[in-house]
């Protein structure tokens, strides 16, 4: 069986595949749309697996018999029970040997590198994912209709609503005001109704959330408020996964993340490090090692059993 390593990140903006070897070589890169199936359908998704796989392989120049493992990690995996069938018949017939999971392992196998600790996913959704001394827990991920608080897509929603209060004059004028305005193009503010509620995709909303970084970025309290409680409820998320895994608040647990929110820097990163201390005392905030693609390829070798060395993680931080 051939040393390669297939991992499959899912997200609700973008998925990626990355094919690794068993001495830390990247052999192939490839990204294509969202994964999530609520929104796309799982006949969609099902051909974007296998297009995104064979692109994968041709990049690499090898066959599928030459994967030794693939891990999938899909958005939305793990929350309907009567789907666990349809999610791990995806890759049958395109990948030998295959595991589908929810995308927040492959956050956690790259931020961490496979180590105990725990990881935090706020792209177009959000969840927690951490694992400790041979055990491992989820928080969060309910959706956006009743959850996934920190995300891009909640902080888009708070960010429009923002919008509307200024627009009312429920809430003092700020720069968001004006960017709500030059983004959607607006003739009047109303308009914003027909933008929203009429076609916008999940993905695409999430993009909305730019907007509350851009906007307190140029000063904006009431913007830079809403980075504020984006960080203060990832990190009950992560103090939520440590609870379900029994880690004592004096236990110095590793906390890691990814996904588009944190693109935002210090407006998020250092509100979440002052909840952190708050929620979980004796947690570390650590900048992640690998990205969730490459997560998910280590997590693919873990799967076939035999996890990338010291070394072959050296080679691929370089």
């Amino acid at each position: 069986m051939s040393g390669l390593f297939l991992g499959i990140d899912g997200g609700g903006t973008k998925t990626a595949f990355v094919l690794v070897d068993e001495i830390g070589r990247l052999l192939a890169r490839h990204e294509s749309t969202t994964s999530y199936y609520i929104e796309i359908g799982f006949d969609a998704l099902r051909a974007l697996l296998r297009d995104g796989v064979q692109a994968a392989l041709r990049q690499a120049g090898v066959n599928a018999s030459d994967i030794a493992h693939t891990f999938a990690g899909l958005p939305a995996h793990g929350e309907d029970s009567e789907l666990f069938g349809t999610f791990d018949a995806l890759l049958k017939d395109v990948v030998p040997r295959s595991t589908v999971g929810n995308d927040m392992v492959c956050s956690w196998a790259g931020s961490l590198a496979g180590a105990d600790g725990i990881s935090l996913v706020a792209g177009t959704g959000s969840i927690a994912y951490g694992e400790w001394m041979g055990r491992g827990a989820r928080c969060g991920g309910w959706g956006e209709v009743f959850g996934d608080e920190g995300s891009a897509h909640w902080l888009a929603r708070e960010t429009l609503a923002l919008f509307s209060r200024m627009a009312d004059c429920r809430a003092e004028p700020g720069p968001l005001l004006g960017l709500v305005r030059e983004h959607f193009a607006l003739q009047h503010d109303l308009d914003l109704c027909g933008e929203i509620n009429g076609s916008a995709a999940r993905s695409e909303l999430a993009q909305v959330a730019r907007l509350a970084t851009a906007a307190a970025n140029a000063g904006d309290v009431q913007a830079r408020q809403l980075l504020v409680r984006a960080g203060d409820e990832l990190a009950a998320l992560a103090a939520g996964v440590a609870r379900n895994l029994g880690v004592t608040g004096i236990q110095a647990v590793p906390v890691s993340y990814s996904g588009g929110v944190f693109a935002a820097g210090e407006l998020v990163l250092g509100p979440l490090q002052a909840a952190l201390a708050r929620r979980l005392p004796g947690s570390v905030l650590k900048t992640p090692r690998f990205g969730p693609e490459l997560g998910a390829a280590l997590y693919a070798a873990r799967l076939a059993g035999r996890p990338l060395s010291p070394a072959a993680l050296a080679r691929l931080d370089g």
